[in-house]
């Protein structure tokens, strides 16, 4: 089948994760939710693909309360997992994280309380980690002292640009209530990536997956492995719920940024495609493609070709 590609390879593949909130002992977070048992099945649900993503992005809130128990289970999921996919694993602070036990656990570091903003290098793709937490609140600010940090970092442009990992989104939400727990003062981050090469901005905290633009970048929050806000709720309130969790795919590509929520867990099949069907399908011209999509009770008066009798009906059947 000829058709001419709009778009290009993806230049970048992320894997974009939030919200693990790992609780100690292996207990169930809130009585219910199997925290390190969600994230397990993200990962058998992802290998499935058989796809390589360059690096596994963690939004915050990896320990629900900090614990140092709580990231040795999480590094000992994800680290074989990263090895496995030959992924680099960058982890960014929480508000539900403390940065000791974050730093120890996660980094190997002795740096103890201070900021952990670290700049990563992903194939020319540069990756910051903004710690936008502060110790003992759940609300999100970033320091002059910061600011001005990354303001040294953006004035020399990456070779593919950047994008910024941080926990707290600069987004409004339709949730009243997260205006206690917001990113604050965010018009001065904005002045600081503003008419640099920053592509976009991943984010969690939210626990649901949302969209916008800030400083002319776009913005993906990822919603969270352990459990989900519902927004259908009455104004001035909030639920959590356990059930819609899901995970992001980022694609870069030239000059866009493509974020796509994917759900965590095994749902009932629908259709199915494999392989050698797509291979017989791109081998039809476009009339035949058309011809084997077309609904049952529907015409066509295209006579099928060889390449579009060798696919036995099996495609036409799966997708209808």
């Amino acid at each position: 089948m000829n058709t001419e590609l709009q778009h290009p390879a993806p230049e970048h593949f992320i894997l974009h994760i939030s919200d693990t909130h790992f609780v100690a002992d292996n207990d169930l977070l809130h009585g219910s939710v199997d925290s390190d048992e969600n994230l397990r099945q993200l990962f058998r649900d992802f290998v499935k693909a058989q796809v390589k993503p360059e690096a596994l992005v963690f939004t915050g809130d990896l320990a629900d309360t900090g614990r140092p128990d709580a990231y040795v289970r999480l590094r000992n999921i994800v680290e074989p997992v990263a090895q496995e996919l030959g992924a680099k694993i960058i982890w960014v602070m929480g508000n539900h994280d403390a940065r000791t036990a974050f730093r120890s656990g996660l980094l190997d570091s002795d740096a103890g309380e201070e900021s952990v903003d670290m700049v990563h290098d992903v194939n020319g793709l540069r990756i910051i980690a903004l710690d936008s937490t502060v110790p003992g609140k759940h609300h999100g600010e970033i320091s002059d002292e910061q600011l001005a940090w990354l303001s040294d970092v953006l004035a020399t442009p990456a070779p593919h640009g950047t994008l910024i990992a941080l926990h707290h989104p600069p987004v409004p939400s339709p949730l009243e209530m997260m205006a206690m727990f917001e990113l604050r003062e965010q018009s001065r981050f904005e002045k600081v990536i503003e008419g640099t090469d920053v592509r976009g901005i991943l984010a969690g905290h939210l626990h649901y997956s949302t969209f916008s633009t800030f400083g002319g970048a776009p913005v993906t929050v990822a919603s969270a492995t352990c459990y989900t806000q519902d927004l259908n709720v009455a104004p001035k309130s909030m639920r959590g719920q356990n059930g819609a969790q899901a995970f992001n795919l980022i694609h870069l590509y030239q000059n866009k940024m493509l974020s796509s929520v994917v759900p965590i867990g095994e749902f009932s099949t629908v259709y199915s495609v494999t392989a050698e069907q797509m291979a017989a399908f791109e081998r039809m011209t476009l009339e035949e493609a058309t011809t084997a999509m077309t609904a049952p009770g529907e015409e066509s008066d295209v006579e099928p070709s060889s390449a579009a009798e060798a696919a036995d009906g099996e495609l036409a059947e799966s997708v209808r």
